[in-house]
């Protein structure tokens, strides 16, 4: 699997405090899906540079997850949802339920957590909180499912097209 971290911090951009969580989770990705490469990159908070960071790696081809962490909260510079809602093309709202779901248990904070996640052409993108242990806990929540949505993703060929079946067939009802 090849995976690309994004760190969105102003203050890590800037060399004002030292990147913590994307490290931590490229151990994780390394060890707990065998990722075969990992980019990294840091922005600030900039919606066009987060998303501008989000379609080049998706539009690449040359990863199949991206991992964002930070940027997720009620903070008025934390746009990271945004722009990750903006680039992709089908949400997978079911990820960050579950991250939230299996988090509050931990912390009532975790209601406070705006991550979004979503697939743009064939690559899976997550939003992460920012700190080192939320953004691990999070991962290890959905870390299970992710070899399988990847798997999903590579299949090759169009889309299937969905199909009306008439009335009678495959248990369609004519009422």
């Amino acid at each position: 699997m090849r995976i690309a971290i994004l760190t969105v911090s102003d203050r890590v951009a800037h060399g004002a405090a030292e990147d913590l969580s994307g490290p931590a989770l490229e151990r994780m990705a390394q060890e707990g899906l065998a990722a075969a490469a990992v980019l990294r990159r840091v922005v600030p908070d900039e919606r066009r540079l987060i998303e501008a960071a989000l379609a080049g790696w998706a539009d690449s081809g040359e990863v199949d997850l991206v991992l964002t962490t930070g940027g997720t909260g009620f903070a008025l510079r934390d746009v990271t949802p945004e722009a990750t809602l903006a680039v992709i093309e089908r949400p997978a709202p079911g990820l960050a339920e579950a991250m939230r779901a299996a988090s509050v248990q931990v912390t009532p904070h975790a209601m406070l957590s705006r991550a979004a996640a979503g697939i743009r052409g064939r690559t899976l993108i997550v939003n992460l909180p920012g700190s080192p242990k939320a953004a691990t806990e999070n991962l290890a929540v959905i870390l299970p499912a992710l070899p399988h949505a990847v798997e999903l993703l590579r299949q090759e060929g169009p889309p299937v097209a969905y199909q009306h079946a008439r009335p009678g067939e495959h248990g369609v009802s004519a009422a």
